[in-house]
């Protein structure tokens, strides 16, 4: 277990790097989003390169960072029906959740987004607007934005299973959202 747990840190590092990158991205988008129209108002010039470029700025920004939501804990679920049951019944939840759910999901993404990416690149596709940029690198993208999620998702389930067995303690201990709010309520009620 201590060498998996080693591969999960690793998997870990990875993930919390590019997902602090990948916030640069959005900045980019920006700045590219408002010159773009500051160029269209102020001297009547377009590009579809430039919106297409918006696209894969702010696409490439949601798939790169999945992994690293994942790894902060902070993806979705249904925390009415989760935060009724103890630790221990939600580890398993996640566990069965990241097996069941999440892998086979992101491995069959992967299997149908390999040739995908792998035709676009030979292909040299381009966009079908008139002054379009190359498609595959926006493909390659979803591929990227995949494969880090199945580390991820492995990295997970390591935790989960040294979490119940008691090999490390609990990195994201549950805390529901409302938590602080109850909280506050005890203490107005008290005073």
């Amino acid at each position: 277990m201590k060498t998996l747990l080693v591969f999960s840190r690793l998997i870990d590092a990875v993930t919390e790097s590019v997902g602090k990158a990948v916030g640069w991205l959005i900045l980019v988008a920006v700045l590219v989003s408002a010159g773009n129209a500051v160029v269209r108002k102020a001297f009547n010039i377009s590009s579809n390169a430039w919106l297409e470029a918006q696209w894969y700025l702010f696409g490439g920004a949601f798939m790169l960072a999945a992994a690293y939501t994942l790894a902060q804990n902070e993806h979705i679920r249904i925390d009415v029906v989760y935060g009724k049951f103890s630790r221990r019944v939600q580890h398993w939840i996640d566990l069965l959740g990241h097996c069941l759910f999440l892998m086979p999901f992101v491995l069959l993404m992967i299997y149908y987004l390999v040739p995908y990416v792998l035709m676009s690149y030979r292909s040299g596709e381009g966009s079908s607007s008139a002054g379009g940029l190359i498609v595959w690198p926006a493909k390659a993208i979803l591929l990227a934005g995949f494969l880090l999620l199945a580390a991820q998702g492995v990295s997970e389930i390591i935790k989960k299973i040294a979490i119940m067995r008691g090999d490390m303690d609990d990195p994201t201990p549950y805390v529901p959202t409302h938590a602080p709010l109850d909280t506050a309520v005890a203490g107005e009620k008290g005073a």
